[in-house]
């Protein structure tokens, strides 16, 4: 009956054939039978290896599936396949693309590779799972083919995007998006390395996923799409969390915070994470040792929006010059490498330890029948533990989530960053918060730095590019369209403003990820409200924007070196301007790459500004935003009441 069903849908005839040959192919009912499939379709097994025999005899095994109280834990057997490869990502087809071509880094077209593919899964049993990539509203039809053993892959993406259980998939159901998956070829083909293959063909954008760590492909591979489909429609999907923020005084503002993978995406939903005492650490002094603590009684509700994916489509902008964006996913992709120990974050940690369904959780050191705990993490060598440990959330198990879409009211961006002194100068000079002009926050969008110490992606040293908007390395075609995508999306919202938000370290403090925590608690309280003058002082470094002169939170007063780092002793101008140096040689390495003719001739000024060393003012200027309040002049009459202004 589910193969007559089948062979009616209007399905390319290729995958049509491919289902009528193979041995046997299931439809998944619901997540629970996902789950079931991920154990081997065994109910009593409390361990499943995912290994497949190669052509020369060998039998590999990718990944070991652990049966646990709160779901099923995935732990792969190469640390290397533990985070995604930053360079996986290969284009096959001859449409306009910056991306590596598949007959460039490997030297044969792709079209071989692709029969050898199918003819490999004709011969497997399949799951086969129809979805929508991006929801059902404004998403697309995609249909996913893996081999029967690759439950939990399938079940990673039937969470992460809207599955379509087997008795609701409609006749006229029409992929325009294909997933496969063939683990093996990593080892017959790419000798051992992540490899994920986009072939955007004219109906159908076909996605070869030859790994099994969803990040790249059940992921990043289903925000590929939305890219290109944005690209064809000219819209965006950030790569943002967003966070609608709630007062003590019931006022609302809306945080969409975006970055590069580590840039605190999903950080910016938790809760302020506090000490035993209930004290908040505003950092330590790696110099001298000492703490600074503040007290900050109240903190604010939060009512998550988007973890990483939020969807900017057009048919849902209000015109009232604010971004409106909705969650493009219909699960989170959390990572807790920052969550070592019991009570660092009871808002996860109970969620996580007690879900009301099983949850898949990867990298995480499970044993069968045992509660897996998201601060014990996978040891990738004897007293290292994996960077990359993962939980799959469904947005209905996340408390006050909210599911339409809002309006954007602050718009940051996150950035990794080193510790930075005078003796070892580095770019950890920014203060715990940036106010910055539209014009700048289009640049740290184009340079999208990954930071210090990426814990997501297998390259880690020094300061590399994640790309424009931070979604570059999901992307199948040209950085310079998305760049006037973006640059168009921020002069059709002006009332949307931009700030720029460090973690891991403030000059020659460590703070994890209090400064944005700290930051949103700021600019939750102020609201919509402009600045007046005496509030911000233009940066040092004028890539930096505006600096806050003073900031407090609750009668709490943060002090001065966290604001303006050259004002920390260690630090000083010496090491800060040093550290500056570094940035705007990054800007310089990378800002060329955009220079193309069809670049929007604003941006082509913007680029310039900062090739050329522009001022703060010279970047105002080029994308006006009101941002401060104007100051009122008041005459006094005699006979005046004290204290009362005339007109």
């Amino acid at each position: 009956m589910l193969q007559t069903k089948f062979a009616e849908m209007l399905l390319p005839d290729e995958v049509k054939q491919l289902l009528g040959s193979c041995p046997d192919f299931c439809v998944p009912s619901d997540r629970a039978r996902l789950f079931e499939l991920a154990m081997g379709d065994d109910p009593e097994a409390s361990t499943f290896e995912v290994a497949y025999d190669l052509p020369d005899g060998q039998r590999v095994v990718e990944a070991i599936v652990t049966r646990c109280r709160n779901g099923l834990s995935i732990n792969y057997t190469e640390a290397y396949m533990r985070r995604r490869d930053p360079n996986c990502l290969v284009v096959a087809d001859d449409e306009p693309s910056d991306k590596p071509l598949f007959r460039e880094r490997f030297g044969v077209p792709f079209d071989d590779l692709r029969e050898q593919t199918h003819a490999w899964l004709r011969k497997q049993e399949l799951i086969v799972l129809p979805l929508y990539t991006g929801g059902t509203d404004f998403g697309y039809p995609t249909l996913l083919i893996a081999p029967r053993n690759a439950g939990f892959f399938c079940g990673g993406l039937a969470d992460l995007q809207q599955m379509i259980a087997a008795d609701r998939v409609p006749l006229d159901f029409a992929p325009q998006a294909m997933i496969y998956v063939a683990p093996p070829f990593r080892h017959t083909h790419f000798g051992g390395q992540q490899v994920v293959v986009h072939n955007r063909r004219t109906s159908v954008h076909e996605i070869y996923a030859y790994n099994l760590y969803p990040g790249p492909s059940a992921k990043k591979g289903a925000y590929g799409v939305l890219i290109h489909q944005g690209e064809r429609e000219g819209w965006l999907t950030a790569h943002a969390s967003t966070v609608q923020v709630i007062t003590p005084y019931d006022n609302v503002t809306t945080i969409l915070h975006e970055g590069a993978s580590g840039g605190g995406k999903s950080e910016m939903l938790e809760p302020i994470h506090r000490e035993p005492d209930g004290q908040v650490q505003l950092g330590k002094n790696l110099d001298t040792g000492e703490r600074r603590t503040l007290i900050l009684p109240r903190t604010c509700e939060m009512r998550p929006v988007s973890d990483d994916m939020a969807l900017c489509h057009p048919s849902f902008q209000s015109g009232d010059g604010r971004l409106v964006v909705m969650d493009a996913e219909n699960a989170w992709f959390l990572r807790f490498n920052h969550i070592t120990r019991y009570g660092t974050d009871p808002y996860w940690e109970s969620l996580c330890c007690h879900p009301d369904e099983p949850l898949l959780m990867l990298n995480m050191d499970a044993r069968p029948g045992a509660t897996a705990l998201i601060w014990e993490h996978t040891q990738d060598a004897p007293g290292e533990p994996c960077p990359n440990p993962r939980v799959i959330m469904p947005r209905h198990l996340v408390p006050r989530v909210v599911s339409e879409p809002v309006a954007v009211n602050l718009r940051s961006f996150g950035i990794r960053t080193p510790p930075s002194s005078r003796e070892e100068p580095n770019y950890g000079i920014f203060g715990i918060l940036h106010i910055l002009p539209p014009a700048l926050a289009w640049l740290w969008r184009l340079v999208a730095p990954r930071g210090h110490a990426n814990p997501s992606i297998t390259q880690t040293a020094g300061m590399s590019s994640e790309g424009v908007g931070s979604f570059w390395p999901f992307a199948t075609g040209r950085r310079v369209t998305q760049a006037n995508l973006l640059l168009r999306q921020i002069q059709q919202t002006p009332r949307t403003r931009y700030a720029l938000i460090p973690n891991q370290h403030v000059g020659i403090w460590w703070t994890g990820f209090m400064p944005q925590w700290l930051s949103r608690e700021y600019m939750a309280r102020r609201g919509s409200a402009r600045f007046r003058r005496e509030q911000l002082t233009p940066a040092r470094c004028p890539l930096l924007g505006y600096a806050m002169r003073s900031m407090q939170i609750e009668g709490t007063a943060i002090p001065r070196w966290f604001l303006e780092v050259n004002t920390q002793p260690e630090v000083g101008n010496e090491g800060y301007d040093a550290g500056a140096e570094k940035l705007y040689a990054f800007f310089r390495q990378e800002l060329p790459k955009y220079l193309e003719p069809d670049l929007d001739p604003i941006g082509r000024y913007i680029i310039k500004c900062c090739l050329d060393s522009g001022s703060l003012a010279d970047y105002e200027a080029l994308l006006p935003q009101d941002l401060f309040v104007e100051e009122t002049s008041y005459r006094w009459r005699r006979g005046d009441q004290p204290g009362m202004p005339t007109s």
